[in-house]
């Protein structure tokens, strides 16, 4: 009964465990430019200007691909999203990064169509090779939230998640992320949801610092092995509970289930790997 998880990762410092941005801008020889300019410009917009001055010195979006494809991921957490799309779970991407950038390092990792979307700030690769970073709120009307970079509030992104799913699915979600941003989707969560926040990083320290806010369980990690053990947990037990729920419903003759939902299981997952 894993397709009745939604499970929803931040990208930098969550599902990889470096900074895309910063790993562009050290390993493209950007920071003495960044460093210049940061206090001037918004992040995207920043970020946006670093690409064009790699276009203007000749460097390519291959040559951006090509930097990024040096990424690691950890082969745990490979081995997690495998199989928690192998068993159904819908997977999905909110990050404050930007759709290249994902795409590039999860495709080249193999797990890129595990994912069923990538809610980010959009790109476009222009006639003459120039790589652009576009907000995924529109800049000219506020979303009225101040948790959240004007860019992209991670917490409306949530709401629209939770809205999709019809009241008779009855999804349980899992979120999981590191930032300061990730604190407002943390805020939407139900007590049936879990949230994972990485240890010592900001979105840790905001659950910590108000509890009472925060409705889902918590569940924190603190490296990539660490994290894909939980998320093994969690998908056993969120499956052993929905059968449970299913088989005592048959049991009454309910229609919720189908006849044929199957015995809970207390035996591990068998992680995919290949």
């Amino acid at each position: 009964m894993a397709g009745k998880i939604v499970m929803i990762f931040d990208f930098d410092r969550t599902l990889i465990d470096d900074d895309s941005d910063r790993w562009v801008l050290t390993n493209m020889g950007l920071t003495h430019l960044f460093y210049q300019l940061q206090s001037t410009l918004p992040w995207n917009f920043l970020m946006s200007r670093m690409l064009e001055e790699l276009h203007l010195q000749g460097r390519s979006v291959y040559d951006i691909a090509e930097c990024l494809q040096q990424i690691p991921l950890h082969p745990r957490i490979i081995a997690v999203i495998r199989t928690a799309h192998a068993l159904g779970c819908d997977l999905k991407v909110v990050s404050d990064a930007n759709e290249f950038y994902i795409k590039t390092i999860l495709e080249h990792h193999g797990v890129y169509n595990c994912f069923s979307e990538i809610i980010t700030n959009p790109t476009v690769v222009e006639d003459g090779g120039r790589l652009r970073i576009f907000p995924y709120h529109d800049m000219a009307s506020s979303h009225g939230c101040n948790l959240c970079p004007p860019n992209l509030c991670k917490g409306c992104v949530l709401e629209q998640i939770q809205s999709s799913i019809s009241e008779s699915e009855r999804k349980r979600l899992i979120y999981v992320g590191d930032g300061r941003n990730d604190f407002c989707p943390t805020l939407k969560l139900d007590a049936q949801d879990f949230v994972m926040p990485r240890m010592n990083f900001p979105l840790f320290d905001r659950i910590l610092n108000n509890p009472m806010l925060v409705k889902a369980k918590v569940h924190e990690w603190s490296n990539g092995e660490e994290l894909a053990r939980i998320l093994h947990e969690l998908i056993n037990n969120i499956s052993n509970e929905v059968d449970v729920k299913c088989l005592m419903t048959n049991q009454l003759n309910s229609s919720e289930c189908n006849n044929e939902a199957p015995a809970p299981t207390n035996e591990p997952l068998t992680v995919v790997t290949d």
